[in-house]
């Protein structure tokens, strides 16, 4: 089992991040929505998308939207929301689900980079150019793996649900690992978190090998320009033949 098949299945997982803004998700798509002037009768995908909080939002402002994520835990909660012109299903993203159906898809909030080797990174893409039609724009929302380098913080302690989360963190192999160590009943618990350090020039390379190419990016959810001090890097990338 991979570290993100058991660790998005907790309670924990969700207890810890909990706090994640949805005001700052609803105010990150109504800036790039407008701005990639989508049709209302377009089919989108949301890739990685967890409890299906950007999936609801997207679904709100008029679109159809179908979320997947490997989280069986995730996808229960999320599939509270479904409705006529919303679904969701437990699925890996390195799959085939769909062919050429969607219009758009979206992988946001740094739901990307998480296997062992760059393969499962390109045949994530493959599967997602598949599903797309022709022309149709992916959306990645990644980590400044830059700034993260520059500003990470080898420990720190959070608390949540009466929880003590204990995280260090380390860069080991092109990758920031988070350990995340706690004790909840008398019972100790260790999880990881392991996610790739790519650079614009890394998605640039494997979008390029899975068909993609890259149209815009944006470093922040203002769609600020992407520079080396920005919070994030979102990429819009077209889908080529």
């Amino acid at each position: 089992m991979e570290w993100f098949e058991s660790w998005f299945n907790t309670p924990y997982y969700h207890a810890l991040y909990s706090c994640r803004n949805v005001d700052e998700a609803s105010v990150f798509l109504h800036k790039l929505i407008p701005h990639l002037e989508i049709p209302k009768n377009s089919k989108i995908l949301d890739i990685g998308c967890g409890k299906g909080r950007h999936s609801k939002i997207i679904n709100q402002m008029g679109f159809d939207v179908v979320g997947f994520d490997l989280s069986v835990e995730s996808i229960k909660e999320a599939k509270k929301l479904e409705n006529e012109h919303l679904s969701f299903y437990v699925h890996d993203m390195r799959n085939l689900l769909f062919t050429n159906y969607f219009d758009y898809a979206f992988n946001l909030f740094t739901s990307f980079g998480y296997f062992e080797n760059e393969r499962g990174n390109i045949k994530t893409l493959k599967s997602v150019h598949a599903g797309l039609k022709m022309n149709g724009l992916l959306v990645i929302d990644f980590l400044n793996a830059t700034k993260v380098i520059k500003n990470m913080k080898p420990q720190e302690l959070k608390s949540a649900a009466n929880i003590y989360f204990h995280i260090h963190k380390r860069i080991e192999n092109n990758r920031i690992i988070k350990e995340i160590s706690f004790s909840d009943q008398g019972k100790d618990h260790i999880y990881e978190e392991k996610v790739q350090l790519l650079s614009l020039a890394d998605f640039q390379r494997i979008l390029n090998l899975s068909g993609f190419k890259i149209k815009e990016t944006f470093g922040s959810y203002n769609l600020d320009a992407f520079t080396e001090e920005s919070d994030r890097l979102i990429i819009l990338a077209e889908k080529l033949a």
